[in-house]
């Protein structure tokens, strides 16, 4: 078969008799994620997507596979550990992946109970912590991380939507390493996560 380049057009009736190719909902159940995660890594270059005549993506087959064998979900890494806390599921998987393209393991918790228990199972390299979550919010979960480790043993960027002098204030007067905007940067979170702890 014929190599494509990125950004190709392909006839849409050959692409769905073909097993090579994917549609963008096939590839999103193939890498286990959601479609508006591919359509980001086309846009960003990091997952090679093809075009039919119509304007709708195409991915092929042995493209996601590598993908997978680089930096998929589940995939056993090298990496520093990151231990992401937020109880957006969204925010997880678009942060998660980011990171694991950039060489980092990623572990997830959706409250700061379960991101103290991640911390018991395997002691993080860096955690990255929502400020607004229910029962418990990240400045607790933040002053229990100093209580039982100490300050500063485990370095922690802060993020959140309430974006003001005060709160980036706060993050540093309460031992946090970073303090991140939310929605933020993907960009600017891995610069910073990368002055922490480098890959």
């Amino acid at each position: 078969m014929a190599k494509f380049p990125p950004m190709a057009y392909r006839d849409d009736r050959s692409s769905r008799s073909d097993p090579e190719w994917l549609t963008l909902g096939q590839a999103a159940r193939f890498l286990g994620v959601a479609q508006s995660t591919i359509r980001k890594w086309s846009d960003q270059g990091r997952v090679p997507a093809f075009y039919t005549p119509g304007g709708h993506r195409r991915y092929r087959r042995s493209d996601l596979e590598a993908f997978l064998d680089r930096s998929g979900p589940g995939r056993a890494k090298e990496g520093p550990l990151v231990l992401l806390v937020d109880d957006d599921e969204r925010v997880r998987e678009l942060v998660r992946v980011t990171l694991e393209l950039e060489g980092y393991s990623v572990s997830e918790a959706g409250s700061a109970e379960e991101g103290m228990e991640a911390i018991e199972r395997r002691k993080p390299d860096l955690i990255l912590l929502d400020v607004m979550m229910p029962h418990v919010d990240g400045w607790e979960m933040l002053r229990r991380i100093q209580e039982r480790h100490g300050a500063g043993a485990i370095p922690v960027v802060m993020f959140s939507g309430q974006v003001d002098g005060d709160t980036q204030r706060d993050a540093e007067s309460r031992g946090a390493t970073g303090f991140v905007g939310k929605p933020f940067d993907l960009q600017q979170l891995v610069d910073q996560t990368k002055q922490v702890v480098p890959v």
